[in-house]
């Protein structure tokens, strides 16, 4: 009698051990091994604002950051007034590969967003904006049933890879950093040593508008 037990227990633990231990191979690792965090101080980030105003630059690149299966880049972004006559406004932006977030931090805004582009076309691959900031993309004339976006301080909005952006009206100016995701890592990094670089030395049309 004590034989079938003693197989009984054998079996249960093997299905035991079968179950779990698979279990154990399968969890998740890391995606991004002893990768080290990437600190921004607001000091930087104002500094950028300050070239922008002194400039009349739009959109700097701070950071670009390997992320492991993806980047991340952190941009300052300020906008001066713009009107609702369509002569004045901007052309709609559109990126293929890179997703992006935007926080405002100062300003009001109508930003129009939509996939469906209208008299879309491919932006030159050799822009600055395209190598170094958002990748490749198309500008379009304006965009085919969008959605309405009134953004202020605090608001944030989420524009995903393929969807248009188009800001029609800027009431004074808006100031905002914008996250990137670029999983298919498109642009170069840029790293804190670049970005002090870059701060330090004197603007000069076309060094660096990102």
């Amino acid at each position: 009698m004590p034989k079938p037990r003693i197989t009984l227990v054998a079996i249960v633990l093997s299905v035991f051990t079968a179950a779990v231990f698979p279990l154990h191979a399968q969890e998740p690792k890391p995606t991004c091994n002893h990768c080290p965090a990437t600190y921004i101080p607001k000091s930087e980030l104002d500094a950028y604002t300050k070239r922008a105003n002194e400039n009349k630059l739009v959109d700097q690149q701070v950071r670009s950051v390997d992320i492991g299966k993806a980047q991340v880049g952190i941009g300052m972004v300020r906008r001066g007034k713009l009107g609702t006559d369509t002569s004045e406004t901007e052309a709609v932006a559109e990126h293929d590969q890179i997703s992006e977030v935007y926080y405002i931090i100062e300003g009001s805004a109508t930003l129009l967003t939509g996939p469906d582009l209208v008299d879309a076309k491919r932006r030159p691959s050799t822009l600055k904006t395209v190598r170094e900031q958002n990748g490749p993309g198309f500008g379009a004339a304006s965009i085919k049933n969008p959605e309405t976006h009134e953004l202020k301080a605090g608001d944030m909005i989420i524009i995903p890879a393929g969807t248009g952006h188009w800001f029609t009206k800027i009431d004074d100016h808006i100031t905002y950093v914008m996250v990137r995701i670029d999983p298919d890592k498109v642009v170069p990094l840029k790293s804190e040593a670049q970005s002090v670089t870059y701060l330090k030395n004197p603007y000069t049309q076309g060094q660096g508008n990102f």
